[in-house]
């Protein structure tokens, strides 16, 4: 299986130029194929490629790789109409789910593997779309913060945590919807008055992504830092990113342990209304929940498995055990654009 990363479908002699130097092009019809999917996907990581290896070993049936980022892959959809080639549309967080949901994208689908497997807060009401990992946002600290001093994500809005913060901008979806979860707990209201905590509190304006962040933690140039676990998973010896003047320097919390729990994400993906190959499509999204695909996931990018009983990677499993917000992360797409607007008002950019 070839690959050329965010530019093509893989499929061996199937593998055709779809998306170069910001520009779209037209995916040629004859790749919707009994013996094939058509896969959007802006998931970007590498090992993600055995889990469709594995699934075509298990079936029979390639897996076309089209890679993008998620507004890009809705647009391409939307633009190809009733003839496009895509089959299913995987992302990375509810909003982005939400975005393609309301753009008309996906079908519902009814399987009792993905109803028993995937847990009801993490999969679409009606069935357009699956979560298939999730990720935990965290307070990542300074080893030099007592832990007791932490406890909830409202708190990190409080006077003693002024200056000490790091955490990236509005413009990023994660934060997005850590606020719409506090939107749907708290109200507009209060969760504005957060976010104006959050930006009174922060160490430096924001800028770059969760592992500038947890660096930052580590220094001493912020304490605190927002961040997803799986970012700071990298940083561990071993790994492609491995610094153990970060790793050691810093500690997971898992906030509103003794209420509602910890904020969890997701990557998740649906079915598309015009799939060549629906019956294909249910079939992988059904293998993508198999006890073994949760593990390949689970291992390949340090993210947390949907399946309950699934083995963590050994460093995320290092984190600890923690209570998760149940509400449903359909919720999190729909308070998007409310969220959005409060984090504006409130002067986080």
């Amino acid at each position: 299986m070839s690959k050329l990363t965010r530019r093509a479908f893989l499929g061996g002699s199937t593998a055709v130029a779809a998306i170069a130097a910001g520009q779209v092009s037209r995916v040629r019809p004859s790749l919707a194929q009994a013996n094939a999917i058509n896969l959007y996907s802006s998931r970007h990581y590498d090992t993600d490629a055995r889990l469709y290896e594995d699934f075509t070993l298990q079936t029979g049936i390639r897996v076309n790789l089209l890679e993008g980022k998620a507004d890009e892959l809705i647009e391409r959809i939307r633009s190809e109409g009733r003839n496009s080639p895509a089959d299913l549309l995987f992302t990375v967080d509810a909003a982005r789910l939400w975005r393609a949901e309301q753009a008309g994208i996906f079908a519902s689908v009814s399987s009792e593997i993905l109803d028993k497997s995937i847990p009801s807060n993490l999969r679409h009401p009606e069935g357009l779309w699956f979560s298939l990992t999730k990720r935990a946002r965290v307070v990542v600290h300074n080893t030099s913060v007592d832990p007791s001093q932490l406890s909830t994500y409202e708190d990190l809005a409080a006077p003693q945590w002024q200056g000490r913060l790091a955490v990236r901008s509005s413009g990023n979806v994660y934060n997005q919807s850590l606020v719409a979860s506090l939107v749907e707990h708290l109200g507009e209201s209060a969760t504005e008055d957060w976010c104006r905590g959050i930006v009174a509190n922060m160490a430096f304006p924001p800028r770059g992504g969760d592992m500038d962040q947890i660096k930052a933690a580590a220094s001493g140039r912020a304490q605190l830092a927002l961040a997803n676990t799986y970012y700071l998973s990298r940083f561990a010896p071993g790994r492609a990113a491995a610094n153990a003047d970060v790793f050691d320097r810093v500690k997971v919390f898992f906030p509103n342990q003794q209420d509602r729990g910890t904020h969890v994400n997701v990557s998740g993906g649906g079915v598309t209304k015009t799939a060549p190959n629906r019956e294909g499509a249910i079939r992988f999204l059904e293998y993508l929940v198999s006890p073994s695909a949760q593990a390949i996931f689970a291992q390949g990018n340090s993210e947390y498995p949907v399946v309950p009983n699934v083995p963590l990677d050994p460093v995320v499993a290092r984190f600890g055990d923690f209570k998760e917000d149940p509400v449903n992360v359909a919720i999190l797409g729909r308070n998007n654009p409310s969220a959005v607007q409060i984090m504006n008002r409130a002067g986080w950019r």
